[in-house]
């Protein structure tokens, strides 16, 4: 730490200096124990000796940073040779003149200021934001070296060694026939003195590493100094398509031949092959409509103790318990995702939506657009081989249509094959953008896809799991719930969405995100100094929201699977009477307690209620019981007092390896006499690690200090979208790097980091009254040699196919079809009537403000049997309307509409008519039904609600309408 001119000298001494393994932040200590708002910042200095292998092909030496937080000049043996300053992406230097026989010496500067601005305009980058980005500063990714000869195929780094690399893409699909058309494009340097003619050579090979195809370009020449593209492209049969939940990957070897044949340069891109559109309001993959689920995640995607510094495996675990909770996407926010959590996407089957750099605005001076347009472009080259990544995302707000003509032509220049959709949060009249959605309100169309995407906001920490169970967390809705009330929040908001999914006519709803994935060190809102709102802790502990998605989203469009999951536990003191809830995608679901039945639950939507169950230990079981008449079940059991410690390791696919930067993961859980772990258990537990590893530990509710929590939460200092209640526990490190922490709810989990010697490791855990446990692990040796590996922990990462190839059949079940209207008449501004039914949620019309002019009436052209109105209303969350609604002038609907967040659902009486009329039958008022959201103004302002604009009383206002008939 600190900053000397010196650190950058070949021959400073630097034995003393702290030995570490990369990727490491220098200050990942403080991942979850402080607010993220206070992560440290400064200058810090990394040093590397190395040797080149001892033959090298003679061409160009090129370092690859995949990103560094946040400025980086770079020095190899005393010389400047780099500087990267967007803190984002990733970045290239050729140090080839700069090397020298022997040991070199590598060294890196690195500026993580909050206040860091570029230095050629003075501008602070937008995705600087204390909120949005936490702040791991240092070489928190990978550095690889790449050795070529005097003709190559250059990297994806166009900013900073302004090349482009390899494009790998397929079209032309032939889904049933499983066939595609291939194609390769790479760019290739002569740096020699010579011409050099050259052919473009593919192999590309299956997941066995089988080759299935081989197929070359034409002979060109290559001058000196000059770069060209090379290209090849053939049709290939047999084909598996990269699907959700199924990532089939191909490695696409391209290689340079000289004239005599000889292989002078190798790429592999590994790859898989998918077709995709956007429209109709749907998204389509492999030629079937795929409905969105999935959660808004921080691109830091950090862990405690270690911030994002993880190795793959650890990113396919997380990253699998999107997948394994049935959601299909993940929209990393704000900033690009690490390339590791990309490929991890790659393997998984996982879509994602890849922002850039952003906080949360278009702005307003140039400068920081350039900043976006150039970050945009480096993230498309460098990820545009990926085919989980389906949407670019612009921004995580609206920005104009000028800013998307930018971003589109990159798409265009960069990636005109990839088969993606560029676009951002809101657009929803956009002419240009490819797809759009709102934060949290659920939007409808028929043309581009409208995704939400952060829906879902409460949070709650694991360890507090209802108002029965220590330390008895009351639920307070604002940001500050329990797991249980959490649990039915979250199903209770995906059925809204659901409800809008694609097989109700003309206009659907593409999906939502919720936020977040996994608890997060940035932008907190309750008790904590960082936010609760993932259905996983920052240990990627699953809470009861994560069974809640898992037993109700899966399937393409229809929630398909037999699941059904009870909410909580059932060890409980006496007398406690409760209400008990379970989740499933079945018909009903009918409660046993110790084979007595309790009834069925009270179903709304995905959720069913057993209303002030009275406690009894035992047996709780659920029945879930579908249409066809088949089951699923899910058991809960008393649990009885603790009587033992269990251990649980959890390593990747190559065992626990000693490079210095692999994690092992240790549960460890409270159980009974039975082995079953007891969820009422909080016991502090301490941990004694021997042998070659390093402690990184735990988290939980409290301080390792003893620090106890303030009696009465304090008003602090405002942050933009963030509770100005400072809540209870701000101050608490959350036991990171503790030796002792409690198990939440009968578990939790430590992580313990390798050494750079391989050894026998042993970790010993005890808790008061209970007999100790412990576990060995023998770490392995890893391969490294002159301070080099080519090693690389990727790839053993297999890829999942669970999930099997998209479906053969179609995937949307028609529930109603959509009513052609001819003429739309008013009681008043009848010019602007057409605008509730112009598929475009950007336009309203209101009536005047009279009570005999609120209504507006759709004309059909020919008599239809209508069957439901769904309408967006002005004001929709805090808005009722009291209405009548008549078919050629009989009543079919009259009553007050419910408050939503987008759209209400009439169903009507099949009815056949001709003319249909909305007429207000009373005075609107105005009161918010869904509480306090702090990013959106809980008053009339409510991004886009549109109540600010239109007063309540005697006008009826109309987004959208959407008249169905039975399909």
């Amino acid at each position: 730490m600190g900053d000397d001119p010196g650190f950058s000298a070949p021959a400073l001494e630097d034995r003393a200096w702290q030995p570490i393994t990369l990727p490491r932040a220098f200050n990942e200590d403080q991942a979850f124990a402080v607010d993220g708002h206070d992560h440290a910042e400064g200058i810090v200095w990394y040093r590397k000796h190395f040797r080149l292998p001892a033959r090298v092909p003679g061409g160009r030496v090129l370092l690859e940073f995949e990103g560094v937080r946040q400025a980086a000049d770079i020095w190899v043996n005393g010389t400047r040779v780099g500087f990267s300053e967007n803190g984002v992406m990733a970045f290239g230097v050729d140090i080839t003149d700069a090397l020298r026989p022997g040991d070199n010496v590598m060294a890196v500067r690195v500026d993580n200021h909050w206040d860091y601005r570029e230095r050629a305009t003075a501008t602070k980058f937008q995705w600087q934001d204390k909120n949005f980005f936490a702040n791991f500063g240092g070489i928190n990714k990978p550095v690889k070296l790449h050795l070529t000869g005097p003709v190559y195929q250059t990297l994806p780094l166009y900013s900073s060694l302004g090349t482009s690399g390899t494009y790998v893409w397929a079209d032309d699909f032939d889904v049933p026939g499983a066939a595609a058309t291939v194609h390769a494009d790479s760019e290739v340097r002569n740096d020699g003195a010579t011409p050099l003619q050259v052919r473009y050579a593919v192999a590309v090979r299956d997941l066995n590493g089988r080759v299935v195809a081989s197929f070359e370009g034409d002979q060109q020449t290559i001058a000196p100094g000059t770069a060209a593209s090379v290209r090849a492209s053939k049709r290939l049969t047999g084909l598996h398509f990269w699907s959700w939940g199924y990532g089939y990957l191909y490695t696409v070897t391209g290689a340079l031949k000289d004239a005599r044949g000889r292989i002078i340069d190798a790429v592999d891109i590994r790859t898989g092959f998918r077709s995709t559109r956007f429209d109709h309001g749907v998204v389509t993959l492999n030629g079937q409509v795929l409905h969105l689920k999935g959660y808004a995640q921080r691109s830091t995607n950090e862990w405690p103790a270690v911030g994002p510094d993880v190795p793959p495996w650890i990113s396919d675990l997380s990253n699998g318990l999107i997948t394994g909770s049935n959601g299909n996407l993940v929209r990393w926010m704000h900033v690009t995702p690490a390339k590791q959590d990309i490929l991890s996407a790659d393997r998984l089957g996982l879509l994602q939506a890849m922002p850039a750099g952003d906080s949360e605005g278009d702005p307003k001076d140039e400068a920081r657009w350039k900043q976006r347009v150039a970050l945009m472009q480096d993230a498309i080259i460098y990820n545009r081989n990926n085919p989980s990544i389906l949407f670019y995302e612009g921004g995580n707000k609206g920005i104009t249509e000028s800013h998307m003509a930018d971003l589109l032509a990159l798409k265009q220049r960069w990636d005109p094959h990839g088969s993606r959709a560029m676009g951002a949060r809101e657009m929803l009249g956009s002419d240009s953008a490819d797809y759009g959605g709102e934060m949290l309100y659920i939007n409808k169309s028929g043309g581009k896809p409208l995704w939400q995407m952060e829906y879902s906001r409460d949070e709650a920490a694991r360890a507090y799991q209802d108002d029965w169970t220590p330390p008895f967390h009351k639920d307070a809705p604002d940001y500050n719930r329990n797991v249980e009330s959490m649990a039915v929040e979250d199903a209770r908001r995906w059925f809204d969405y659901y409800v809008q999914r694609p097989g109700g006519g003309d206009r659907s709803n593409a999906g939502g995100v919720k936020i977040g994935f996994t608890d997060s060190n940035s932008h907190f809102r309750g008790d904590n100094n960082y936010r609760r709102s993932g259905v996983v802790d920052g240990l990627r502990l699953p809470k009861d929201p994560w069974y809640v998605h898992r037993s109700i989203w899966d399937g393409w469009v229809e929630s398909g699977g037999r699941h059904v999951h009870l909410v909580g536990h059932w060890t409980y003191a006496p007398g406690t009477v409760k209400s008990v809830y379970a989740t499933s995608n079945a018909d009903s679901v009918e409660l046993f307690l110790n084979g007595r039945s309790l009834g069925k639950g009270e179903k709304d939507g995905f959720l069913f209620t057993f209303k002030d169950l009275a406690y009894a230990p035992g047996t709780l079981r659920a029945v879930a019981t579908y249409a066809d008449g088949k089951t699923a079940e899910h058991v809960l059991t008393t649990a009885g007092p603790p009587a033992a410690l269990r251990l649980t390791p959890h390593t990747g696919p190559r065992g626990f390896v000693a490079d210095g930067a692999d994690l092992m993961l240790v549960d460890v859980e409270v159980v009974d006499a039975r082995g079953q772990r007891v969820p009422t258990a909080f016991n502090p537990v301490d941990f004694r690690l021997e042998g070659p590893a390093e402690w990184r530990g735990g988290m939980a509710q409290g301080d390792s200090r003893g620090r106890q929590r303030a009696a009465v939460a304090t008003m602090g200092k405002t942050e933009p979208g963030v509770t100005a209640t400072t809540g209870t526990a701000r101050e608490q490190d959350n036991y990171i790097l503790s030796r002792q922490l409690p198990v939440e709810l009968g578990i939790n989990r430590v992580l313990i980091r390798s050494a750079t010697s391989a050894g026998k490791i042993r970790l010993t855990a005890t808790a008061a009254g209970l007999p100790p446990a412990s576990l060995s692990v023998t770490s392995v040796a890893a391969p490294v040699r002159d301070g080099l590996s080519t090693s690389f922990p990727e790839d053993a990462q297999p890829s999942e196919l669970w999930r099997g190839p998209t479906p053969a059949t179609s995937t949307v079940v028609p529930r109603a079809r959509t009513v052609r209207v001819q003429a739309i008449t008013a009681g008043s501004n009848a010019d602007s009537a057409g605008a509730s039914h112009d598929d475009n949620e950007a336009t309203t019309w209101s009536s005047d403000g009279r009570p005999e002019t609120a209504w507006i009436e759709y004309r059909f052209a020919r008599p239809e049997r209508v069957s439901q109105v769904s309408l967006r209303l002005t004001g929709w969350r805090i808005r009722a309307y009291p209405i009548r609604i008549t078919l050629d002038g009989n009543t079919i609907f009259e009553g007050t509409t419910s408050k939503s967040l987008g759209y209400v659902n009439i169903p009507i009486t099949p009815t056949t008519g001709s003319r249909l009329r909305i007429a207000l039958d009373g005075p609107t008022a105005d009161r918010d039904a869904f509480g306090n959201i702090v990013e959106v103004k809980n008053d009339k302002v409510a991004a886009s609600v549109g109540a600010d604009v239109v007063p309540a009383g005697w006008r009826l206002s109309i987004v959208e309408a959407d008249i169905l008939a039975p399909d």
